[in-house]
């Protein structure tokens, strides 16, 4: 691996030599180039002179400062910027060892390795790595890498001390106007959401890969073969909008426990897989869950006015009853049926004339039958 920059730790009185080196490739990642597409070719950059539309070699390329709101540009040379009063260019200078929860995630930039600069920095190395970890703080200070000063964060890392550039505090951008407002959520919605949180288990980073470049690698090779690309997979998401949240949530906690069966009311709700997953240990995600949350998912839905007109329906399957006329019919059980329901749910039922005739000649069963 080679060091990017070399210089020195200063912790009060001791001075650390150190290298730096890079703790992440980005190579991995998936890039393009630009070609033309009539062609093929790739397309190149060209460094064009506004002046006199000609190129400019590399060599030619200079620095410039223009300031905020002015058309003017300032040339800046290497050796301006040597002159410059820089104590930190080849030392970092800590300030405070701070609690890591102060950093806010936001303010991290690159990642380096710092490792000691000679069998002499071993100790010191040694001392400020164990230091770190015993007392379970990160160092804050200053360091000049490639002609611009940084905050910087040290923190113990697997037996090294790793440095992570800062950005400086006037550069992360406010978040006003963001988040949405007045928003009520209501206790069980809450519960059954850190009920999911603790359900779906620890994350494995030994599992964790990049689908998207391991497809398109797939699509680069069918096509270097002259193969059509397999079509993608039908997705287990149908996109729709999740109206019951309670629902939602109560869905994806059985799903995340393995067990339970589907809501119906959750239908338009999925559930994706993480990779990496693990399973939640025994005794942490499955008690704290079940108490924490009240069993919600355990509950079936009520039963609505189907059973009482079930019941109404049970009681007779058919009724005689006398008209005014003097005349008697049979009711048929499908039609009573529907009026039992109706009248169970509704709680009104529309009464016409035969109803006093009908109670005089039955005697009052028609209140049983209805009521």
């Amino acid at each position: 691996m080679r060091s990017i920059w070399n210089g020195s730790i200063s912790f009060g009185l001791v001075t650390i030599p150190v290298k730096t080196y890079s703790a992440t490739d980005r190579t991995s990642s998936v890039s393009f180039v630009r070609i033309h597409e009539k062609d093929g070719a790739q397309v190149h950059y060209r460094k064009i002179c506004e002046l006199d539309g000609e190129e400019v070699p590399n060599e030619e390329v200079g620095k410039g400062y223009q300031p905020p709101g002015d058309e003017t540009v300032v040339p800046i040379t290497d050796d301006d910027l040597s002159r410059l009063p820089m104590p930190t260019a080849k030392t970092l200078s800590i300030l405070s060892f701070v609690d890591p929860s102060e950093i806010d995630p936001l303010q991290m930039d690159k990642a380096y390795y710092l490792g000691p600069n000679g069998a002499s920095a071993a100790k010191p190395y040694t001392l400020l790595r164990e230091a770190l970890e015993h007392h379970r703080k990160v160092a804050v200070g200053k360091v000049a890498m490639r002609g611009r000063e940084s905050l910087a964060m040290l923190r113990a890392y697997d037996q090294a001390i790793v440095m992570h550039t800062l950005l400086w505090p006037d550069q992360i951008r406010s978040a006003t106007g963001v988040a949405p407002d007045d928003v009520g959520l209501r206790e069980n919605e809450l519960k059954l959401a850190e009920t999911l949180m603790d359900s779906l288990g620890e994350l494995d980073p030994a599992e964790l890969h990049d689908d998207y470049r391991e497809a398109v690698e797939e699509l680069v090779a069918a096509k270097m073969e002259g193969e059509e690309p397999a079509a993608p997979s039908a997705s287990g998401s149908s996109g729709a909008q999740v109206i019951d949240l309670t629902a939602a949530l109560e869905k994806s906690v059985r799903a995340a426990q393995g067990g339970g069966e589907p809501d119906a009311r959750a239908e338009s709700a999925s559930v994706t897989s993480l990779r990496g997953r693990k399973p939640a240990k025994k005794g942490e995600a499955g008690p704290r869950a079940s108490g924490r949350s009240g069993t919600p998912t355990e509950k079936t839905p009520k039963k609505t006015a189907s059973a009482p007109a079930k019941k109404a329906a049970g009681k007779k399957t058919a009724a005689v009853a006398k008209t005014s006329s003097g005349r008697t019919r049979s009711a048929s059980p499908a039609k009573k049926t529907g009026t039992s329901a109706r009248a169970s749910t509704a709680g009104t039922a529309t009464k016409t004339t035969s109803k006093s005739t009908t109670k005089k000649a039955t005697g009052g069963k028609s209140g049983r039958k209805t009521g």
